[in-house]
This record gives structure tokens, C-alpha cells and sequence, in this order.
């Protein structure tokens, strides 16, 4: 399996690529930022992108997908409770910084329990985590999972935007991220991996 990542934003997000050694395609997540530090690692490996998969909508984790798309003709997925942050630059926040960052619409919507195929050897399970934002999604392939800002190495996503919710999301990790096994490995949206063995032990909100 193709997983390599980068940190791509002044907010320290980092932007995974995912894929299928056979066929070298992938899936872009979170292109968050700095959109030309990401086709060039894509050209560089002759990766061809055929999804751009948000894991959800703030602008730290959208702010590139106009231009990756634009590069590689790759879909946008993200969980529909989240798609007008694309194309909203108040409800991505992007506002915010001075800015009116906005991403093209959604080419497709994914839910909790849907499979995104890459190539002929990866398969991201779709899992709906909804608190740092209704439409925050996880995506699990094999041993790992990329978790976004659902959880961090020994904390959680923020709740306090608007749509956040810390009663939902502590239910949601609990209920969809820790009844996997302790040597599952996850990525986060912000700072260094993690696994559901040391986030069960060590996680003061959990």
C-alpha cells in the first residue's frame, strides 16, 4: 500500500496520500494547504489522484482541493452534513483569517458504512464521527485509521465551533474508534500518530 504524508498548513494539518501500489492510484486527505507541495509529490511518484477525500469541512483541512483538483481532475468526497463548508466561506471558517478560501462543490457524498475502492488493493471504510463537526468522518484501511480531528495523540478535536458537540464526539470515539484493537495505528488531522491502545490507557478524556 502507497501511505505517505505531509504537513501542509500554517495550522500544522497534516495531509495524507493513500493508494494502490499496483496501479499507483490514491486518494488525496485533507489537502488542507500548500497545493503545489502536493501535486509535486504526486507527479514525482507518477501517483495519479482519482479522490480528494475531506474528513471534513474547515478550511484547514479543504484549503487545497480547487487547486489538487484542478492538477489531477480528482473527485471531492466528503459526508453531505459538511458540504456547504466547501463552497461557504463563513461556515469554513476561512473568514476568520482574513480570507475567502472556498473549495469547488462535492463531486460525491460518502456515509458512514461506504467503502471507497482505490485501485485494486485498498479499501477505506467510511466511518461517521460526528462532534468536531456534524459531518467528521474517519477512514479505516487494514491496521490503520485516519481519524482527521476526531482525536489526537492524547486529546480530541475541538467542540467549541459551531455544529460541535463534546458529549457526541466522546460517544463517537468511544463507541466507533475504541472497539478496535489496541495496535491499530491512527493519523490525525494535527500532530503525530497515535493508536487506540495508547489513547484507551492514556487519553484524559477518554
Amino acid at each position: 500500500m502507497i501511505l505517505t504524508g505531509l504537513e501542509i498548513s500554517s495550522m500544522g494539518e497534516n495531509c495524507y496520500i493513500v493508494g494502490c501500489e499496483e496501479t499507483r492510484e490514491v486518494a488525496v486527505i485533507d489537502p488542507g494547504g500548500n497545493p503545489r507541495a502536493i501535486v509535486n509529490l504526486l507527479e514525482e511518484n507518477n501517483f495519479k489522484a482519482v479522490y480528494i477525500i475531506n474528513t471534513h469541512g474547515h478550511i484547514d483541512h479543504i484549503g487545497g482541493n480547487k487547486e489538487v483538483k484542478e492538477a489531477t481532475g480528482a473527485k471531492i468526497l466528503i459526508h453531505e452534513a459538511d458540504a456547504k463548508m466547501l463552497t461557504s466561506s463563513a461556515a469554513n471558517f476561512s473568514f476568520l483569517f482574513g480570507s475567502k478560501i472556498v473549495s469547488p462543490p462535492a463531486d460525491q457524498f460518502i456515509k458512514d458504512g461506504d467503502v471507497v475502492k482505490i485501485g485494486n488493493t485498498v479499501e477505506l471504510l467510511v466511518i461517521h464521527t460526528p462532534g468536531h463537526s456534524p459531518g467528521g468522518i474517519c477512514l479505516k484501511t487494514g491496521n490503520i485509521i485516519f481519524v482527521g480531528d476526531t482525536l489526537f495523540q492524547g486529546s480530541i478535536g475541538r467542540t467549541d465551533f459551531p455544529g460541535g458537540s463534546h458529549k457526541q464526539l466522546i460517544r463517537m470515539i468511544k463507541e466507533k474508534l475504541l472497539c478496535y484493537d489496541d495496535d491499530v495505528v491512527c493519523y490525525p488531522g494535527h500532530g503525530p500518530a497515535t493508536t487506540i491502545g495508547f489513547e484507551r490507557k492514556h487519553n484524559p478524556f477518554l
